[in-house]
């Protein structure tokens, strides 16, 4: 009876088939069978299961269902510092290991359904234009510029942009590697980065790439080679896998997310461990190469502000981004990646444009998402909708982002993706000293329109540490609210976060929180809960389930419709051991009922 009893009240995957289990297996032994002796003997093996069915129990994964968690903070261990150098230009993994016009930093994006993606890469240009400035560079002696033309990118002070139509955007593919009897073309840019101050060095790219492969299958392995065929400049045989169709029990394995990443000694330990856990998709929510640590000669450092208070705009040196696509091609030319800006792609330049390296070097989904935007766009990955949000272009509700994710959320059917995730760069719920409070504006804008669609997750990166939030909505507990959490801990060389804001003299003065590049100012003192009157609790918040300053990255494990394991690995652990790990469960019957929907703007746009 109480097996049976403990097998009834479970909801657990893992426990109810344990539980089934050691039933059945308790009944037998507790029969008349007659391997067994005595009645003493038998009843000896029930209470011998019984002690094994409370052992496993103890040892269980915990599930959202058995919160709201009390806080937990892990102390800072100072060794784990790490090697937060940046890889230098002379490591083999980020040099240029191509030759003449074949493609490099390739990587697979994801378009909106499992039918469709993106195949990124850089090349240089044709042959005869190469023959051009072969000869140009030799009459006019520019050695460097003439190295540069076979593919990389060019920086100096008389850069000459390439013509980005001299090279086709060609890619075969096909369920066998050979032959690859399907071909699709797509479009070819260059972007510059250029500042109008003297001494300062101007950036053009080489040739970016985008072809979109449609008619694809779900689930399906596909080969294929990109470049132009038409100079024999092809790459050698890459393969990805499309994700499961839309449904309530189809899901990828696992997701990987990452955030904050940059290209240090951690962030090679990062995505070592990243790829060992073999994921079929990655989500990175911003700050990407953190080009912008550095000047337009190559001088970087951990605070630019601190190092280069003089200089006339923040400069960046552009061929950080072409390292950081070089390092990562061995994942993501396999596993799609999906990346949203941070703050370190803004990179402002001359004519006050803007986030330039970040909008030609990925593509976007937007307009299958119907999105104007590369800032906020949609995708399905089986049975979960994400939702990539911009923190850096307006997300008022009277702007083209609000209204897009009303759109975006009204279609979305809970019956063929029952899991719906946001995620965006600086968080919301974050009890860290560093950015505390910074995103509030965002948060009183959006935060009840997502929650009134019932968000289950919210991922985020921007502090330089690990958080996981107990369901929260607008402060207080809430069984219905998101579980946010914060992955800024991806190895980037700019400092730890350490301090928490609820610690004495941590708190920092709410005029600090405020960031320009993100809207106004909005951060007030708490009107309600234990802090009532306060801007910063005098302990962790009852929000926040746990955190620790470790670097790491996480991946999402969706089992079904309403059970999604989430596990957090820490670079300086061993293999299998886990920083952090917790179910997620869905109450669609709880929540989905019950929230009303704001009033609606749709005729407004």
């Amino acid at each position: 009876k109480i097996h049976a009893s403990a097998y009834h009240i479970s909801d657990h995957p893992i426990k109810r088939k344990i539980y089934s289990f050691l039933h059945i297996l308790a009944i037998s032994l507790a029969g008349k069978s007659k391997m067994f002796l005595t009645k003493t003997f038998r009843w000896f093996l029930v209470f011998s299961v019984s002690i094994a069915v409370a052992a496993i129990d103890d040892n269980l994964i915990p599930s959202t269902l058995d919160g709201p968690f009390e806080p937990v903070t892990v102390p800072y261990d100072v060794s784990l510092r790490g090697n937060a150098v940046d890889l230098p230009d002379t490591d083999p993994r980020v040099r240029r290991c191509v030759e003449g016009f074949e493609p490099e930093q390739i990587s697979v994006s994801l378009s909106v359904n499992y039918d469709s993606v993106w195949i990124s890469w850089i090349t240089g240009c044709s042959s005869e234009s190469y023959l051009y400035y072969l000869l140009l560079c030799f009459w006019l002696a520019w050695l460097p510029l003439l190295e540069s033309l076979a593919g990389e990118f060019q920086i100096g002070n008389n850069i000459k942009p390439l013509n980005p139509n001299t090279v086709a955007s060609v890619v075969r593919y096909g369920r066998s590697r050979v032959p690859l009897t399907d071909e699709a073309s797509g479009y070819s840019l260059v972007y510059n980065q250029l500042y109008p101050f003297e001494g300062l060095q101007n950036y053009t790219s080489g040739i970016i790439h985008h072809v979109r492969l449609t008619g694809l299958k779900p689930s399906t392995l596909y080969y294929y080679r990109c470049g132009d065929p038409s100079i024999s400049a092809m790459s050698g045989i890459y393969h990805f896998r499309t994700m499961p169709v839309s449904g309530p029990r189809s899901y990828p394995n696992r997701i990987a997310v990452v955030g904050d990443l940059g290209l240090t000694y951690n962030t090679t330990d990062t995505i070592h461990n990243l790829k060992s856990n073999k994921p079929d998709l990655v989500l990175l929510v911003g700050d990407v190469s953190y080009a912008n640590l550095y000047r337009t000669n190559g001088t970087g450092s951990d605070c630019y502000d601190c190092s280069f208070p003089e200089t006339p705009i923040h400069e960046t040196y552009q061929p950080r981004w072409d390292y950081w696509g070089r390092f990562m091609q061995s994942l993501i030319s396999r596993t799609p990646i999906m990346v949203i800006e941070g703050n370190h792609e803004i990179e402002e330049q001359a004519g006050k444009q803007s986030f330039v390296a970040y909008r030609s070097r990925f593509a976007f989904p937007s307009e299958e998402s119907k999105s104007s935007s590369p800032f906020y766009y949609s995708f399905n990955a089986g049975g979960i909708h994400f939702i990539m949000l911009g923190a850096y272009v307006d997300y008022s509700k009277s702007a083209k982002q609000y209204k897009w994710l009303e759109r975006d959320l009204a279609n979305v059917d809970r019956s063929m993706t029952p899991w719906l995730v946001a995620a965006w760069h600086p968080p919301w719920y974050n009890t860290y000293t560093a950015h505390y409070k910074e995103a509030e504006c965002m948060r009183l804008e959006m935060e009840e329109l997502l929650y009134s669609y019932g968000v289950d997750i919210v991922f985020n990166g921007h502090v330089h540490a690990y958080e996981r939030s107990n369901r929260v909505y607008n402060y207080t507990l809430d069984p219905c609210g998101p579980v946010h959490i914060t992955v800024g801990d991806g190895g980037n060389r700019e400092k730890m976060a350490i301090e928490h804001a609820d610690e004495a003299a941590n708190c920092p003065e709410p005029s600090s929180t405020h960031d320009e590049d993100m809207g106004g100012f909005c951060a007030t003192n708490f009107t309600s809960g234990p802090a009532a009157g306060k801007f910063c609790w005098d302990q962790q918040p009852d929000y926040s389930a746990f955190r620790e300053s470790s670097f790491g990255h996480g991946i999402l494990e969706v089992k079904n419709e309403t059970w999604a394991l989430w596990t957090w690995y820490r670079n300086q652990d061993s293999s299998g051991k886990v920083g952090d790990q917790v179910y997620i469960v869905r109450q669609p019957e709880l929540c989905l009922g019950s929230i009303k929907l704001p009033k609606s703007s749709f005729a407004d746009s």
